[in-house]
């Protein structure tokens, strides 16, 4: 499960969204995010469905290894639908069990945070998926340029955001060869109560902090010895330019936040 985490992890490729600007997939993702909210029915939430659905197709990365990377997600979706399912009473009873009752209201509630969550992990999922990690400082220290003026360290925020996402894979990695050591060793992380199973999980979480801290020790070292001083005088070899598809995206998204607004109720 750990290695299959599609979270930080990019897949190369020659797709449209992989040409796209950084910065208008970025743009494009954060009025997603907001948009998502907006929606209130069937037909709302159906059209931005199909928007994730074309932009998960247009990658051209199989869906099945995206679906396989979110099977850890798939806890927290399932918890969040039961979660509503018996705790909101509104609307007519559906159905009896045991001392529960669930309601029409409930079951609706629940679809719709589920759907949300599951839309908004597999749109900024395709941002990692399609971005390289200095494709991503690049843009965040753009779009953040304006800031520069209050003295604010756009250029050190972004560095420290895109190293955040290069390192979550190689920690699910090093996650995982710590487990599979440990359980070589005859601990088991599967059986036994509550309290026996967070007292295994100290075995697994000790040598992975020290691991992560050391990398951290180690990245840091290797930023000096090569003179690394922040964003100031430094040069890109590659500048980021707003290109004819970058439009196209744009007024793609805007049609279906137009469609969105008309459709809603």
């Amino acid at each position: 499960m750990i290695n299959s985490m599609i979270i930080g992890q990019y897949v190369p490729g020659d797709s449209f969204i992989h040409k796209l600007d950084p910065r208008t997939k970025l743009i494009v993702i954060f009025f997603y995010v907001i948009v998502v909210f907006f929606a209130n029915n069937t037909l709302s939430y159906g059209l931005l469905t199909l928007f994730v659905l074309i932009a998960v197709v247009t990658t051209r990365i199989p869906l099945r290894f995206i679906i396989k990377g979110l099977t850890p997600i798939w806890f927290l979706i399932i918890f969040t639908f039961l979660l509503h399912l018996f705790l909101t009473k509104e609307g007519p009873v559906v159905f009896e069990w045991w001392a529960f009752t669930f309601h029409l209201g409930g079951v609706i509630q629940g679809l719709v945070i589920a759907l949300r969550f599951m839309l908004l992990i597999l749109m900024t999922s395709l941002l990692t998926l399609t971005t390289t990690p200095i494709e991503i400082t690049d843009a965040i220290e753009s779009l953040l340029h304006p800031l520069k003026k209050l003295k604010f360290p756009v250029h050190e925020l972004a560095l420290m955001m895109s190293i955040s996402l290069r390192f979550i894979p190689t920690l699910m990695q090093e996650t995982d060869k710590i487990s599979m050591a440990q359980a070589s060793r005859g601990v088991d992380f599967r059986t036994g109560s509550l309290k026996e199973r967070l007292k295994a999980i100290i075995p697994l979480l000790v040598p992975l902090f020290v691991s992560a801290f050391k990398r951290a020790e180690e990245l840091a070292m290797a930023m000096e010895a090569r003179g690394y001083q922040g964003g100031e005088g430094r040069t890109k070899l590659r500048e980021l330019k707003y290109l004819r598809r970058d439009f196209i995206m744009f007024i793609i998204f805007i049609l279906v936040v137009v469609g969105l607004l008309f459709v809603r109720n």
